[in-house]
C-alpha cells in the first residue's frame, strides 16, 4: 500500500517522496554548503551575490526536512576558517545577511513548526548578531517538530578542544582533576552537538569531496552524498533524492551484513 504523501510537497517531490521508506527516513542529517562563489563566478557576478542567492536554497531545504518529517536538520553555514581567511568585506556581508534571514525567517519557521540551534563559537560574532541570533532561537524554542541548527563560527578541531577544556573544568570544580573519567560517552555529553543524534546522512553541495572540519567527531559512521549540484541551485527534491540514495545504502557500523542487521534490532529494543 502506498504510504501517504505529506502536505506541501511539489509534484516533482512527491514523486520522489512516493519511493521513499518513511519508517528508514535519517533522524539527522548534515549539509555542507557549498558552492556560492562559483555559482557567482559562472553568471560573471560578485561571490556575494552567490551567499544571498543560496538563502532560497536554505529556505526550500528547511521546509521539505520539516514536511516529510526529518528530526534533525544542521547546515555549514559559516565556519572558523571563513572568518579567519575571508575578506573582512564578505565577512561583513554574511553577518548582514545572517541577520536579515533571522528576522524573515521566524514566521516561516514557527509555521513549520521548526526550532532554531546554533553550534559554534557564537561569542565571537559581532553583539548585534549575537542578539539577532538569540532573538530568533527563542522565538521558536516552543516548537517541537525538526531541529534546525545553523553552524557559525564553527570548527570540529574547536569544538573537540572545547569540549575538552570543558570535562577538565568540570572535575575541577566537581571532586578535582584527578576524579577525570574520560570516555567516548563523556565526550558526547560535551560536544555542542550534545542535544542531537549524530548525523546518519552528510550532504556535500558542489561536487567536493572532503568533510572540511565539519562535525568530525560526530559523522564517523554517517553516510556520505556527495552532489556536483552547487548550493543556490539545491532545493528541497535534491534533499529527497539524497534520502532516497541513503536508503539504497546498508549501515553496517563497521561490522558485517548480519552486524548490521543485529544493530539495528538493539536500536529497536533499545528504544
Amino acid at each position: 500500500m502506498q504510504h501517504k504523501v505529506p502536505a506541501g510537497l511539489d509534484r516533482k517531490e512527491a514523486e520522489v517522496y512516493r519511493h521513499l521508506d518513511p519508517e528508514r527516513l535519517p533522524k539527522h542529517i548534515a549539509i555542507i554548503m557549498d558552492g556560492n562563489g562559483r555559482w557567482a563566478k559562472r553568471r560573471h557576478m560578485p561571490r556575494v551575490a552567490g551567499h544571498r542567492a543560496g538563502v532560497a536554497s536554505v529556505r526550500s531545504t528547511v521546509e521539505t526536512a520539516a514536511r516529510v518529517g526529518i528530526q534533525a536538520l544542521t547546515l555549514y553555514a559559516f565556519s572558523e576558517e571563513n572568518w579567519k581567511k575571508r575578506p573582512k568585506s564578505e565577512v561583513d556581508f554574511l553577518m548582514g545577511l545572517l541577520s536579515r534571514y533571522l528576522k524573515a525567517e521566524v514566521p516561516t519557521l514557527n509555521e513549520n513548526n521548526i526550532r532554531l540551534e546554533y553550534i559554534g563559537r557564537q561569542q565571537q560574532l559581532p553583539d548585534d548578531v549575537q542578539e539577532r541570533m538569540e532573538w530568533a532561537r527563542a522565538s521558536t524554542a516552543r516548537n517541537t517538530g525538526t531541529v534546525l541548527t545553523l553552524a557559525l563560527n564553527y570548527s570540529a578541531r574547536s569544538e573537540l578542544v572545547d569540549a575538552f577544556r570543558s570535562m577538565v573544568n568540570a572535575a575541577a570544580q566537581n571532586g578535582g582533576i584527578e576524579h577525570l573519567h574520560i570516555d567516548e560517552e563523556k565526550v558526547g555529553e560535551h560536544l555542542y552537538t550534545r542535544h542531537l543524534p549524530d548525523p546518519d546522512l552528510v550532504v556535500r553541495t558542489s561536487g567536493e569531496m572532503r568533510l572540511s572540519n565539519f562535525l568530525l567527531w560526530q559523522l564517523a559512521y554517517a553516510e556520505i552524498y556527495v552532489t556536483p549540484t552547487l548550493w543556490p541551485d539545491f532545493r528541497g527534491l535534491h534533499l529527497l533524492e539524497a534520502i532516497a540514495e541513503y536508503q539504497k545504502r546498508e549501515r553496517r557500523y563497521g561490522g558485517l551484513n548480519g552486524d548490521a542487521h543485529m544493530h539495528a534490532e538493539v536500536v529497536r529494543v533499545h528504544k
